[in-house]
């Protein structure tokens, strides 16, 4: 299997990511990381345990990164979703340079997402219930509808897309 550029994620390799990330756990311990919507759970759980251990975010950066692109693999999957390249706006909101876009418009930041759980451990972060949550929620505006060839950064904001 090929290997993704942990340097320069762009929205084209994050199946990669994914793939990887799944590859190598699946491989030595067996976990049923089968992109189900349930195995967010077990997502949760691997984050906690890497934080628990001590672990410094620069340590963990490279699984930190495909477990983000499981998360969103689980959104393509699942929910409709595609990988998008953030533009320099979209890149400085934020803080990564890739993301999902949900069918109805909205940005979903799932490495951003992945990233605050490692960091704050608490349950408001979890992936489970940030699926959940976002795939169940109604559309706040319809700004992205009107916005021809890409949503910008303000739009985010009207739109309802999370950091």
């Amino acid at each position: 299997m090929a290997e993704a550029d942990e340097s320069n994620p762009d929205a084209e390799g994050m199946h990669l990511h994914a793939a990887t990330l799944v590859a190598r756990l699946t491989g030595r311990s067996r976990l049923p990381l089968d992109y189900s919507v349930a195995s967010l759970r077990l997502v949760d759980f691997l984050i906690d345990g890497m934080r628990k251990g001590g672990a410094s975010r620069e340590r963990v950066r490279g699984p930190l990164l495909g477990l983000g692109a499981y998360v969103g693999e689980v959104l393509v999957r699942h929910a409709g979703a595609t990988w998008v390249d953030f533009d320099a706006d979209l890149r400085a909101y934020f803080g990564q340079p890739v993301g999902v876009r949900m069918q109805d418009g909205r940005l979903w930041n799932p490495l951003g997402k992945v990233l605050n759980r490692f960091e704050t451990g608490g349950a408001r972060d979890s992936l489970q219930i940030f699926y959940l949550t976002l795939h169940g929620r109604p559309r706040r505006a319809t700004v992205a509808d009107a916005q021809a060839g890409g949503v910008r950064a303000e739009d985010v904001r009207r739109v309802g897309g999370v950091r």
